[in-house]
């Protein structure tokens, strides 16, 4: 929520219990049975409900009615025996239009001596003016975007427009696990520092709020008025259907189209994304054909009508999980005029090293149909790390810009990740460029955003050294918990492996190493901290270098939860989430099999914005 403050009002009002309400100062809570419980917000109520929730409990659903009508339904996994955390409900739109009551149906075990009515959260529920969105969380991001609280996964809807990047997210504002699919909203001006803003989109009749995607009408196409923000959605209810809404205020509230939904699928279809296709004057929408794993191509004059024109997928890459979130772009090839188009298709799971993960595919788009040379088989991965996933891109960037940003997590591990008062962050902001290979196939490559390096603090500089197996130690900041971005300019030619450990007093570490034979660059993390969580978290990710030279440079960056590496030409890149119980401390570089040339170490201390 926007502008909420960071301090809690005390609150001193009672809550009355038992087969009878009892009136108190906000609420009168009425137990119905042993799953059944009214809630009646009364009397001079602030603005915020306060919602105690404990995330081993199931999913209680919780019906908002007004003068006996129900105009809201989400769920909450009520505090049972302990209060995890706290998340706020905003009464305000609710009691504008009369008394509130909450019709709550709690799951429980019949069977079980303990009903609903025991819960710990009838004591501790309450209403106040305020909610404290301040982190207390070791592991939050000090510099990748967050939620303020609560679950977030897919970015989606996102656009560029009067000098802002608009960052939409799926969300759930009432828990840090899945659910209740909502568009969260964050903007920026240097794709660094976020602003946060209310919720964009909200679940309704038609179902939750699943990805999708947003463009700038700067003509007018669709009806709504010159420079309109138009969004299409997944309506994700019992079925899966396409559904649109339009801003005039770039993009802080939207209007849901009255003719929702736009394309009523027969199966399930998900996250379009569209964009202006210039050859053809016709808007063009990827649609990702879910459980078919291929991705349908629909063309449309006005955005709201659309005609299916083909398919592309069956048998192609990665088919072994659901095919989401799409992108489609031209991008121009290194060192030529040749452009060349580039599907975007996350899949899970599928991904090299399980779970989550982004796959691309490189061809030509005549405005209908998409097409590639790449044989079928061969799969391509725009990050080969365990956390980078529903990468896609803004619309409408500046100066021709292919800029992304990903979900910093796996469906593998997610809703178990160490952190409780919000679960999951972005990537860092990213460009993308095309090259091609000395195998003539072409590749993506991936450099962080030139913003990114607004956030370098003070610089540490050492001068060039060769190492073998005697290895080399660097320090690495203290301030901010250790943050900070590490380049290191390498020449490994004259050895066969050369390796980077992060390492710190307790003996946690992940150790990345450039296997000069194989032509390959890895990070294990099987030791990095944290990681007993999930048995499917330990992991060592790979990645082909495109560099048979092997000499360039490495540029990592370490905040409090994540790594992530990248070839200084952007030949490769790899994010993984890390959870040391301390901070790093240490950079200790060696060479295995000969010697190594560290041509220079710097090291950037960062500066936190959150």
């Amino acid at each position: 929520m926007k502008n909420i403050s960071r301090h809690i009002r005390p609150f001193a009002a009672a809550i009355a219990l038992g087969s009878a309400s009892m009136a108190s100062a906000a609420l009168q809570v009425h137990q119905l049975g042993s799953d059944n419980t009214l809630v009646r917000i009364t009397g001079d109520n602030e603005r915020l409900l306060i919602i105690p929730v404990q995330e081993s409990m199931p999913d209680a659903k919780i019906e908002v009615l007004v003068d006996g009508k129900v105009e809201d339904t989400f769920y909450v996994r009520l505090a049972d025996s302990n209060i995890d955390y706290t998340v706020p409900f905003d009464l305000a739109p609710y009691l504008a239009k009369g008394e509130v009551l909450l019709n709550i149906v709690s799951e429980v075990d019949r069977t079980h001596s303990r009903s609903a009515s025991e819960f710990i959260c009838w004591d501790e529920m309450k209403t106040a003016g305020n909610f404290d969105s301040s982190n207390t969380e070791k592991y939050r991001p000090a510099f990748h975007h967050t939620p303020l609280y609560g679950w977030m996964n897919d970015p989606n809807g996102m656009f560029y427009k009067d000098g802002r990047w608009h960052l939409y997210y799926q969300r759930n504002p009432y828990g840090s696990k899945w659910q209740n699919m909502t568009w969260g909203h964050s903007s920026t001006a240097d794709l660094v520092n976020w602003e946060h803003h209310d919720d964009a989109l909200r679940p309704d009749g038609l179902g939750s709020i699943f990805s999708g995607s947003s463009v700038v009408d700067k003509n007018n196409t669709a009806g709504f008025g010159n420079d309109a923000v138009v969004a299409i959605y997944t309506s994700a209810g019992k079925s899966q259907i396409q559904s649109l809404a339009y801003s005039h205020d770039n993009g802080s509230t939207f209007t849901k189209f009255k003719g929702n939904p736009i394309i009523p699928n027969q199966r399930e279809a998900r996250d379009p994304n569209m964009f202006w296709h210039e050859p053809s004057q016709q808007w063009i929408m990827v649609l990702a054909d879910a459980l078919e794993q291929q991705m349908q191509i629909y063309t449309s004059p006005d955005l709201k009508d659309w005609t299916y024109q083909s398919s592309f997928g069956k048998g192609y890459g990665s088919q072994f999980g659901v095919w989401e979130c799409p992108d489609l772009m031209e991008i121009e090839v290194e060192g030529t005029k040749q452009k060349k188009w580039v599907l975007v298709c996350n899949i899970n799971p599928g991904g090299p090293f399980g779970g989550s993960a982004t796959q691309y595919f490189v061809g030509d788009f005549d405005g209908k149909k998409f097409t590639t040379k790449t044989p079928s088989h061969v799969a391509k991965w725009m990050d080969y790390g365990k956390d980078h996933y529903a990468t896609v891109s803004w619309s409408n960037a500046p100066e021709g810009r292919h800029t992304v940003i990903g979900w910093m997590s796996n469906w593998d591990y997610a809703n178990e990740v160490p952190t409780m008062q919000f679960r999951s962050a972005n990537t860092l902001p990213r460009d993308l460029g095309l090259f091609k290979d000395a195998d003539g196939e072409y590749y993506l490559s991936v450099r962080p955003s030139a913003e990114v390096e607004t956030l370098r603090g003070e610089e540490s500089t050492f001068p060039a050294a060769n190492v073998g197996a005697e290895a080399i130690s660097y320090k690495l900041p203290a301030a901010n918990d250790g943050i900070c971005e590490i380049v290191i300019d390498y020449s490994a030619k004259n050895c066969k492996d050369l390796e980077f450990t992060l390492s710190n007093e307790k003996g946690e570490k992940v150790v990345m190493k450039f296997d000069v034979e194989k032509c390959e660059f890895s990070m294990d993390r099987t030791a990095s901290g944290l990681t007993n969580f999930s048995r499917k978290f330990p992991a060592v990710t790979t990645a082909p270098t495109h560099n048979k030279k092997a000499q360039g440079t490495l540029r990592i960056f370490i905040d409090r939860c994540s790594v992530e590496a990248f070839d200084g030409n952007g030949r490769f890149a790899m994010t993984n989430l890390v959870f040391p119980e301390n901070p790093y401390t240490d950079l200790i570089v060696s060479a295995q099999g000969g010697r190594a040339k560290l041509n220079n170490v710097t090291i950037y201390s960062l500066n936190a914005t959150n």
